[in-house]
């Protein structure tokens, strides 16, 4: 099937069943049409690759100036306290090279890439910057298919060839594994995201690097793998914590402060003390971190520095500038608080 430019408007219209000037007004939004009629001229421009003219396109970037961005949905009882700076940052950066960010409801419905497609097409956005990639995201292949611009905030698949920002999660919990060998503790384990989370792979990764580095067998006990929520870290604290007196870890390491916040309070209802009976690692540094009782050691994400950085790129790839790097980790940061103390005296 033709791509780009050798598909026209008018076999757009052929394939659809509509008129060309229907096909024009769905494309541009320059007249109301029947949704019907709107996701059939979609579908069919979808199906043969159609793209806009280059000189169309260029025209239609200096009156929109913006950049896509998609939210996911949230469940009441997660939060995402890293998106929140993340969005900042991102506007703050293309507010201060003339663009915008338009905000964008992800679809539940198992089709990621549909509203990539619709913004695609109707020449909106001039590229996007995705967040909460997965292992093979079906967004990124899609852009990729489509040869649109865009900058992720995470990874996919090491073999797909696609411009991202990253926090360095293995290097991260690494830290946190390294700092708690040093407080003397032999006995740690880690609170981990369920198999299918990129993310959690590589935290986990982490994780055991730093157990290997310091020569500590890891039980495999101590390895609990659970959802993303105060209710499961709680419930993954009360199996180690009901492991035999000479198995029980003395400190534990959690993918996010919002588990370690559960962990934490798993060991108040255990009558234990976090940080003196057992220590206890977040992820994220959310504001409230640091007002816990006791205060939690975590790791700090860059986060301003990424959603400057992924702007930074995402207008060099519009503009058909090179980039310098194509795939960026920054490191955390350990902020060592009072959730984290010396191995308890037996």
């Amino acid at each position: 099937m033709p791509r780009g430019n050798a598909v026209t408007i008018r076999e757009v219209a052929r394939r659809a069943g509509v008129s060309i000037a229907t096909v024009s007004y769905v494309l541009n939004e320059s007249a109301p049409i029947r949704e019907e009629t709107r996701a059939r001229v979609l579908a069919a421009a979808a199906e043969l690759g159609y793209r806009p003219s280059a000189l169309a396109r260029s025209l239609r970037a200096r009156q929109s100036h913006t950049i896509g961005y998609s939210w996911h949905h949230v469940p009441r009882d997660h939060w995402h306290p890293i998106l929140d700076p993340f969005l900042y940052s991102m506007a703050q950066a293309a507010e201060a090279e003339g663009y915008h960010i338009l905000t964008f409801a992800q679809p539940a419905d198992g089709n990621p890439w549909r509203p990539y497609q619709e913004l695609m097409l109707t020449g909106r956005v001039d590229g996007f910057i995705l967040s909460e990639t997965n292992r093979d995201d079906p967004r990124v292949r899609y852009l990729l298919d489509h040869d649109f611009p865009f900058v992720a905030f995470g990874r996919a698949n090491e073999e797909w060839d696609f411009p991202y920002v990253d926090v360095d999660n293995a290097a991260g919990t690494r830290m946190a594994v390294e700092h708690l060998v040093g407080l003397g503790h032999r006995r740690i384990a880690v609170i981990a995201w369920p198999e299918d989370s990129l993310t959690g792979s590589y935290r986990l990764q982490g994780y055991l690097e730093g157990m290997a580095a310091a020569g500590l067998p890891v039980d495999p006990a101590w390895v609990v793998r659970t959802e993303h929520s105060e209710a499961a870290g709680r419930q993954a604290m009360g199996l180690l914590l009901a492991l035999p007196p000479d198995r029980r870890p003395t400190a534990v390491v959690t993918m996010s402060d919002l588990m370690a916040i559960g962990a934490i309070n798993a060991l108040y209802e255990a009558g234990l003390q976090p940080g003196r009976d057992v220590s206890v690692v977040g992820f994220d540094d959310v504001p409230m971190a640091q007002y816990l009782r006791p205060p939690l050691t975590t790791l700090r994400q860059p986060v301003a520095e990424v959603g400057a950085r992924v702007v930074e790129m995402l207008l060099k790839l519009m503009r058909g500038e090179p980039l310098p790097e194509r795939r960026v980790l920054l490191p955390p940061r350990l902020m060592v608080r009072e959730s984290s103390g010396p191995h308890p005296i037996p």
